[in-house]
């Protein structure tokens, strides 16, 4: 008979909860299960979490009658949101009480809420140094799941609060060199000389099973992670020889970056002068050393382009 304890993941076919279901499902003389929770149950993604060996269920965040069946019985779970489907911190909040709402009435032991920091608390609303988003934040896929954090408490679920930070997976499409009129490979982004905080999507997946494997040591805790901090200079060094052929950081402004009109690109644009103007604060806060203690496997930057550089779409 089966005795191991079941973990919800939720965004199962996502980057972060799809990383966890994989690290559970890699471990298999570990303690846990996986209940992979997706919108889609049919989909390719989902099919291929049912073969590795998960069990797939439906729920949604916006049908909150559907997430405690999901999380019934389970003795972890696994908690994010999406803002960049509609890019509403007031969508991704609903969502999240929501979350917090079910796994507290299911008796949850050990909740994983991926969050990040409040970044007004380095740029304060009233700072011009960027514009005020969606009426109230500096960077709203930061700000709104800050403002959630206090959901889950009030709802007596013992909960890990999980802080990641800038994927690399975002190079291979979200923010891919690209190039310039002379041919070369560029990277243009507001960052000035300073850390770009990183991590592959595959350590918060495993980061995220070792803090469920550790009991109730963690609970109430702020976990912040990253894999490694880089000026973004040094990322295009790395870039050029993993891909054979030069890659160059050009650093931009972030009104520049702002003004390239692409849908997000005033929140991404404040998202890299955050990193950048309260870089010390940001990557303090994730300590390495300790990352790397919950995560021995943890990959630093070349490591990952080591395995990923056949992934990039170079043009």
């Amino acid at each position: 008979m089966d005795d191991r304890r079941i973990i919800t993941v939720f965004g199962a076919t996502g980057q972060q909860g799809g990383g966890l279901c994989r690290a559970i499902l890699a471990d298999t003389d570990g303690d846990f299960a996986v209940r992979a929770v997706t919108r889609r149950p049919e989909s390719d993604g989902a099919r291929e979490l049912e073969r590795l060996g998960a069990d797939v269920v439906r729920a949604d965040m916006d049908d909150e009658a559907t997430l405690g069946p999901a999380l019934e019985g389970a003795y972890g779970a696994f908690l994010v949101t999406n803002f960049w489907e509609d890019m509403s911190a007031a969508h991704e909040k609903k969502q999240a009480a929501a979350l917090a709402r079910a796994a507290g009435h299911a008796g949850v032991q050990h909740a994983i809420w991926s969050t990040l920091e409040d970044t007004r608390d380095c740029i304060p609303p009233d700072d011009d140094r960027m514009p005020t988003l969606q009426g109230v934040y500096k960077v709203p896929h930061f700000d709104g799941k800050a403002e959630a954090d206090h959901f889950f408490n009030d709802a007596g679920v013992p909960t890990t609060f999980l802080r990641a930070t800038f994927y690399w997976e975002n190079l291979l499409e979200m923010f891919p060199p690209r190039r310039a009129e002379d041919g070369t490979l560029e990277l243009a982004f507001p960052m000035g000389d300073s850390r770009l905080a990183g991590i592959a999507v595959e350590d918060i997946g495993k980061t995220a099973l070792a803090l469920l494997s550790r009991g109730t040591d963690f609970i109430a805790a702020t976990v912040s992670i990253a894999g490694e901090h880089l000026p973004v200079a040094d990322m295009a060094a790395a870039m050029s020889d993993a891909l054979g052929e030069p890659v160059r950081y050009r650093p931009v402004t972030p009104d520049a970056f702002r003004a390239q009109g692409f849908p997000g690109a005033d929140e991404a644009g404040n998202m890299f002068q955050f990193y950048a103007d309260c870089e010390q604060t940001f990557t303090s806060a994730r300590d390495l050393d300790a990352v790397r203690a919950l995560n021995p496997d943890l990959q630093d930057f070349r490591t990952w382009l080591s395995t990923h550089r056949d992934r990039f779409h170079l043009a």
